[in-house]
């Protein structure tokens, strides 16, 4: 996964990103906080990032709180790198907009971990907004049905917008997935298929 790393330490940053390539990531690396806020406004941005709280140009919690205010970037998963570990400080953050933190000095381990959480998350976020499309894509086949549809009061076919007359079953598959099976139901079978049973019993009688 590409992940951005916003880090104004150059040792830190070389480790961040040693770490991630180690984990099977790509990393997008940004020196400042007005780089990192460019970076993420891509059509195909990260959506994931470590930022560090205290940077040049932009601080981190400044990025959350952008990231949060703006629809497209809304969904970034944030992990917020910092020397704090006050109790305020860590409130500060998550309220800022950050979805989780890792404090200086921090343990490989403990960032493996809860970027892998980050992970999951983005992978999660794009099964649903593919699943939302897909349900869009199947609803606007379905209004394709919706409105008035003149039909034959006699011969029961339906008149499509090129009028043309056709048998329902063939309008409605040709205009959603529907499949038909035909059968006779028992009004029909009284009024019709009874009756014409009857006659041909008399005749071979």
């Amino acid at each position: 996964m590409r992940i951005l790393i916003a880090e104004d330490n150059e040792v830190i940053r070389a480790v961040l990103e040693s770490a991630l390539a180690s984990w099977g990531h790509e990393s997008v690396v940004c020196t400042d906080g007005t780089q990192a806020w460019r970076e993420l406004q891509g059509e195909h941005a990260p959506r994931l990032a470590i930022l560090d709280w205290m940077m040049p140009g932009m601080d981190g919690t400044e990025i959350c709180r952008r990231l949060r205010q703006t629809p497209a970037t809304e969904g970034v998963y944030i992990i917020l790198l910092t020397g704090r570990d006050q109790r305020e400080d860590i409130v500060a953050g998550l309220d800022a907009g950050a979805n989780d933190y890792v404090t200086k000095p921090f343990d490989h381990e403990e960032l493996r971990a809860r970027l892998m959480v980050g992970v999951r998350m983005v992978d999660l976020q794009k099964i649903l907004a593919d699943r939302v499309r897909d349900l869009e894509e199947a609803m606007a086949r379905v209004k394709q049905l919706s409105g008035l549809l003149p039909i034959c009061s006699y011969c029961k076919k339906v008149r499509d917008d090129k009028n043309y007359w056709q048998q329902v079953e063939a309008y409605i598959g040709r205009h959603s997935e529907a499949q038909f099976s035909h059968s006779i139901c028992p009004d029909c079978y009284e009024t019709i298929v009874k009756p014409e049973l009857r006659k041909h019993q008399s005749r071979q009688g």
